[in-house]
């Protein structure tokens, strides 16, 4: 246990990534870089951790932001819920604990948006607490190392790496080591032909003594994945366009898009009449709409594939019924838009438009 503690950190000091987060232990700091890069690649993570640094340089900064601002600052990173959390608990630690973050484990675990690993990540790296993190870099170097078969996506194998992960944890320096066992796991033992012959550790390493590289960790579950279709409607008037808010508990919650009818399958035709039921559009005569491209996004656990429907015959007395009835539809002006937080299936669209 001790050696690979050991071989761990000094590779780590040779190899190690020159991050900005590594260079603080402040716990704001540190919490938003994790958070940032939940799901999210260091090389993609890294100019919007920048970037949330220099404009909420403090807890304070982001809890007195407004969401509208932190949506828009997140715009592109997706999994929208982070931004959401992050800013929950910003405004919780700012008012409800003076601006402290806490510096105990439970007590940081029970915040909105942290989860146990997280709590680990912030509790060593920012207060030198003995507690081992356990992400899918973690995950993948047990196993191969160990050769544990267990799913990596089951309550029994995630309790078991927990169990070895804080066995090898260095107790006097646990923030370098779980840096080092994470940055092993991105760098070296990577999930796609590891360059095995240069790892330090390949003497013990079971998978590699086995031939079993390619197929550690173990997931048993396979994501389910769900087909939607979402027909947009471009509806502009006096050179400005209807957009909605998104408040509804869906993907892109308080974000931004288009007036939206969901089908269960393409559509040739643009389905209005949900949208004239909801009193949402309205027109002197019998709609019409031209079809631009047709857009797929993939998720994590959905494929979309998105029309948009740019809609004519307008009625043009409905601006006011609109926001009478619905606060979070407006017109906005064109070359206003960009002020207003997409997801990226509108950025696209608009891209696509040279808008």
């Amino acid at each position: 246990m001790k050696i690979f503690s050991q071989t761990i950190i000094r590779w780590y000091n040779k190899n190690k990534r020159d991050l900005p987060w590594r260079h603080t232990t402040d716990p704001y700091k540190i919490w938003l870089s994790e958070i940032i890069l939940q799901q999210t690649r260091v090389q993609q993570g890294m100019p919007y951790y920048e970037t949330f640094a220099k404009k909420f340089p403090t807890v304070h900064h982001l809890a007195n932001a407004k969401e509208d601002a932190v949506m828009k600052t997140w715009q592109g990173l997706g999994y929208y819920s982070r931004a959401r959390n992050l800013h929950h608990t910003a405004k919780f630690i700012s008012k409800e604990l003076k601006g402290k973050f806490p510096n105990e484990y439970e007590a940081i675990k029970n915040l909105k948006g942290i989860g146990e690993y997280t709590a680990a990540a912030i509790a060593s790296f920012a207060f030198n607490k003995p507690y081992a993190v356990v992400d899918g870099n973690v995950f993948r170097v047990l196993s191969r190392y160990f050769g544990i078969h267990s799913p990596i996506d089951s309550t029994g194998g995630k309790k078991e790496f927990t169990r070895r992960a804080q066995q090898l944890l260095d107790k006097k320096y646990p923030g370098v080591f779980n840096q080092a066992i994470m940055e092993f796991g991105a760098l070296q033992c990577v999930p796609h032909n590891p360059d095995c012959g240069k790892c330090p550790l390949k003497k013990g390493c079971e998978a590699l003594a086995k031939n079993k590289i390619a197929e550690l960790p173990v997931k048993s579950q396979k994501t389910k994945v769900s087909i939607r279709y979402f027909n947009y409607f471009i509806i502009k008037k006096n050179g400005k366009t209807l957009i909605k808010k998104r408040t509804e508990n869906d993907i892109w919650k308080n974000l931004y898009d288009f007036p939206m009818v969901e089908t269960k399958r393409e559509m040739k035709k643009p389905p209005l009449n949900p949208l004239l039921q909801r009193g949402l559009v309205g027109f002197n005569s019998s709609p019409s709409g031209s079809l631009g491209s047709t857009f797929k996004h993939v998720l994590s656990h959905q494929i979309i594939f998105a029309k948009f429907w740019e809609v004519v015959g307008l009625n043009s007395n409905l601006k006011k019924p609109i926001q009478r009835a619905h606060k979070k539809i407006i017109y906005v002006s064109d070359n206003q838009l960009y002020k207003f937080a997409f997801p990226r299936l509108i950025q696209r669209y608009f891209e696509e438009k040279g808008a």
